[in-house]
């Protein structure tokens, strides 16, 4: 059964070709391409109906499934956007409980982005061994036990500890998600549904946001648990940690594996049981059967399966499994991957260090404001951050953040509408580079209300970056290496946004304009990196 695919904007089709007949020229195509080889290691044979993965998603149809498996994913998005922002929310009253100093306080800040890396990769190399499904419930379990166990912390190097081992599990499901959500859509709906995925990043901060507000400013939320004062700011860590682990019984008890991966993995059986589920509930009250097929399975998958099987002592098979583990990262750097690898990472280090640079640091950046006039006022004094009482709580901090989290709606509206048509490569080089002009001007403004409105700009303006950048992802890579490769990219990222934060914290006070005008530049240098991507619009999975 030969196989075509739709190419950019014309119907013109073609068959799909095999690595060594791929032309070079075609692979930076803005016109759509050949990406992976897939009749090299596929059997389809001849008895009875064979389907491969984007047929049989097809005969699945589109509905009620896959809005509920938005709503499940959506929320373990969510979940993990209140993991990681709920810390910024917590300083203001932990730092007085825990003692913290200016560097603990960069410490704690960059423990989550540091478990993050850590496990971005390992868990995204397991996702693509062992399941999605299994990874997700652990790495949620992780993220959300931890998270709620560095509550009770008396200590700060413990918190510390804690935070760091739920960031390892937030390192791992961020990634995963993604693949997952992704192998269960139809190809014409692909990038609206990861874009809408996406947009939950918005609602977990919106949340985090709200829970702190209802919570940590209240004197309700304090009592005494034994020898522990039980502060409002450790409840709110407790409710921050309720998502993760809602999400974790959702992936345990309900959703199933994804189809392409058992497909992958050569269980014929099981990925016919998903779709058959997939349609019944899509198809429900329309009176319609199933119909029966079988699966194009991937013939080099089972003969890995076999050696499995087969393999000799424990010895080989651990040295065999370590080999095993970097092998998906020189399969990223080799061959049509390499180019493609190398300008995904930089896009990735250059929009985590200029958003979660500037993110952190936008209080400071008002306070500035408000005192000398413009964000680079004042340099020479302390931060205000440094001397600031913890009570009362002042609650405009959590009003200000419920605004710029506001501001991402339109951001992902316009996404969700405009993906599949436009594509995520010119979607994502262009709100880079319209987010690098916007922190240029932040720069330059001379009051509060001025930074809070460009604040706004670069939420609304960067989240459509995001959102292009988890589709681009999902579409660049086969189904053996999607989940390593974006967890060895949001690996990158991680770097950047501890890197941020410390050139932000040593440079500040002393020379504020130099960090705002590195992330504008880095910006600006991840949208035109961008342009050299291949577009992957409505592009079959591989």
């Amino acid at each position: 059964m030969s196989r075509h695919m739709h190419t950019g904007d014309t119907e013109a089709q073609r068959p799909l070709l095999t690595g060594d007949q791929l032309d070079p020229s075609e692979l930076d195509s803005d016109e759509g391409e050949v990406i992976f080889d897939r009749t090299s290691n596929t059997t389809c044979e001849a008895d009875g109906r064979k389907l491969t993965y984007e047929e049989a998603v097809e005969e699945a149809g589109f509905g009620m499934f896959h809005w509920l498996l938005l709503l499940a994913c959506g929320w373990a998005n969510a979940s993990d956007a209140v993991e990681i922002l709920c810390v910024s929310f917590l300083l203001p009253t932990a730092s007085c409980d825990l003692l913290l100093s200016s560097s603990d306080k960069g410490l704690l800040t960059a423990s989550i982005f540091l478990g993050m890396m850590v496990g971005g990769y390992t868990w995204g190399y397991l996702a693509d061994q062992k399941g999605r499904r299994r990874v997700l419930v652990v790495s949620l379990t992780v993220n959300g036990v931890f998270g709620g166990l560095a509550s009770m912390a008396p200590w700060f190097w413990l918190f510390l500890l804690l935070r760091f081992i739920s960031g390892v599990g937030v390192g791992g499901s961020i990634p995963v998600i993604f693949s997952y959500f992704s192998e269960f859509m139809p190809r014409m709906k692909r990038g609206a549904m990861i874009s809408a995925l996406a947009t939950f990043w918005m609602a977990g901060n919106i949340l985090a946001a709200g829970l702190a507000w209802i919570v940590i400013p209240r004197t309700w939320a304090h009592f005494s648990l034994g020898s522990l004062d039980f502060q409002s700011w450790r409840v709110f860590v407790v409710l921050c940690s309720v998502p993760s682990l809602t999400s974790a019984v959702f992936f345990r008890l309900i959703l199933p594996e994804s189809p392409k991966f058992l497909m992958e993995a050569g269980q014929e059986r099981e990925a016919i049981h998903v779709f058959r589920l997939m349609f019944k509930i899509n198809m429900k009250g329309k009176q319609k059967a199933f119909p029966e097929f079988g699966l194009c399975i991937s013939s080099k998958q089972r003969r890995e399966l076999e050696e499995n099987r087969t393999r000799g002592s424990y010895g080989n098979h651990l040295t065999s499994t370590l080999k095993k583990g970097l092998q998906p990262v020189r399969q990223m750097f080799s061959g049509h991957l390499k180019a493609r690898s190398i300008s995904l990472i930089i896009i990735f280090y250059c929009i985590s260090f200029g958003y979660y640079g500037l993110w952190m640091w936008f209080p400071e950046l008002f306070a500035r404001i408000e005192d000398g006039g413009s964000p680079c006022a004042n340099v020479s004094r302390s931060s205000p951050l440094h001397n600031q009482s913890c009570y009362p709580v002042k609650t405009a901090v959590y009003m200000e953040g419920f605004i710029i989290a506001a501001s991402n709606l339109p951001g992902n509206i316009f996404t969700i509408l405009m993906m599949d048509s436009t594509g995520g490569k010119m979607l994502l080089s262009c709100s880079l580079i319209v987010s690098s002009l916007t922190v240029f001007f932040i720069y330059m403004v001379q009051t509060k209300a001025q930074s809070l409105f460009l604040s706004c700009i670069f939420s609304g303006v960067s989240v459509i970056a995001w959102n292009s950048l988890d589709v681009i992802g999902t579409e660049l890579y086969p189904t053996q290496l999607r989940s390593t490769a974006l967890g060895f990219c949001t690996g990158v990222s991680r770097v950047a946004a501890i890197m941020a934060n410390i050139v932000f914290g040593k440079l500040v006070d002393t020379n504020c304009a130099v960090p705002i005008l590195l992330v504008s530049g880095l910006v600006l240098t991840g949208g035109l990196v961008a342009l050299l991507l291949p577009q992957t619009r409505q592009t079959e999975l591989s």
